[in-house]
């Protein structure tokens, strides 16, 4: 198991934003393998890698041994929606996130309607993993990728037990 250092992202509960993403042709989305249920109200995420120590764009986010692969899209350009299963009570929802090239994605998950922004790079590769722990993540669902061609996107979409939150570090006296 890979180790992650878990940090609060304040990811923007947006009510209904309607993010009809499509692209032409399909490359590459694979069925989910066993998905999982989340609850609660946690939602953690890693901040972007290091790009020397990143894998390709090309190869989508793994997920480590005690998660399932719900969708897995490789490598893409532009807008896409991949839909995913119902989970198991209990497990969160996992969105890994890997880009490169310049810009910014936007990533809504639906039902929950969790949305979160990634500023991806020319010159490295950026991945993020989000845990969503809230109300309705166990349903059955879709995640939007809004992207311009410009740069280059691969997703993990999976289920695995909810993390506890790392409380906020103390605030230093200098």
């Amino acid at each position: 198991m890979s180790c992650r250092t878990l940090a609060v992202l304040s990811l923007v509960a947006l009510a209904v934003l309607p993010a009809t993403a499509c692209s032409a042709g399909d490359s590459g989305a694979q069925e989910p393998t066993k998905p999982a249920t989340p609850s609660g109200p946690a939602q953690t995420g890693t901040a972007p890698s290091d790009a020397s120590t990143e894998p390709p764009v090309a190869q989508p986010p793994e997920l480590d041994e005690t998660e399932t692969v719900a969708v897995r899209q490789g490598e893409t350009r532009g807008s896409r929606s991949l839909d995913f299963g119902k989970g198991r009570k209990g497990d969160a929802l996992i969105v890994a996130v890997r880009c490169q090239g310049k810009g910014t994605i936007k990533v809504t998950v639906r039902p929950t309607a969790v949305s979160f922004p990634l500023e991806c790079h020319d010159s490295e590769v950026t991945t993020v993993h989000n845990q969503v722990d809230i109300a309705g993540a166990e349903d059955e669902g879709t995640v939007s990728v809004e992207a311009p061609t410009t740069l280059r996107w691969s997703i993990t979409i999976g289920r695995g037990k909810a993390t506890a939150e790392e409380p906020p570090e103390p605030p230093t006296d200098a």
